[in-house]
């Protein structure tokens, strides 16, 4: 077992129907196979609306604010659940970065002039979590790719998350490995959590 009293926590991000909840689906799958306790965020975004906030095109610097907290507060959360075992590993359905992005790209569908302030605010927040995360995965876009048709997404805000993603990443220097629709890359993906994981148990 996982013998580090802080759990690992693993994050993901990416533009929304790019296989974010079906990877850490897989990962969470492997690390139970391999008897670790783990514990799996997520639906923020449906909660957000009930509260309600707006959300994807509509995103704001205060809806960005709360997805942002909200995602913090379950993390802790999961880490301290009083399991059978505690809680060895975190894995993170929407790193901070992710509810960042949105609010990038949903200011540009607009052709909204951001708010300077508010942005280097939230982008600070975001910054504060780097250190939390042993690992972080950021999901490409494949346009090729069809969508359920129950989801009536707008093809070119899909592309500014995806986007504002990987330019958010790169210019605050956070480690990541990008995981696109490629089989291997997913396969890759999840390795390198189980590996990680495994590592942590043998210490």
């Amino acid at each position: 077992m996982v013998t580090t009293t802080s759990p690992i926590r693993i994050g993901v991000m990416g533009a929304h129907s790019t296989g974010k909840t079906m990877l850490l689906k897989r990962i969470e799958m492997e690390l139970r196979g391999h008897g670790i306790p783990v514990a799996r965020t997520g639906q923020i975004g449906r909660r957000a609306a009930l509260v309600p906030l707006p959300k994807m095109e509509q995103h704001t610097a205060a809806s960005t604010e709360w997805v942002m907290a909200q995602g913090i507060a379950d993390e802790i959360a999961a880490a301290a659940r009083p399991e059978p075992e505690p809680i060895r590993v975190v894995l993170a359905d929407r790193a901070a970065w992710d509810a960042l992005a949105y609010l990038h790209a949903a200011q540009e569908w607009r052709q909204e002039a951001p708010h300077r302030l508010e942005r280097e605010r939230l982008r600070l927040l975001a910054s504060t979590q780097a250190p939390k995360y042993d690992l972080l995965l950021a999901t490409v876009l494949d346009p090729a790719l069809p969508v359920e048709h129950k989801h009536d997404y707008d093809a070119r805000y899909r592309t500014l998350v995806d986007r504002h993603t990987h330019t958010l990443l790169t210019e605050d220097e956070i480690p990541h490995q990008r995981v696109t629709s490629d089989p291997d890359s997913q396969a890759r993906a999840v390795e390198r959590a189980l590996q990680l994981c495994l590592q942590e148990a043998a210490v």
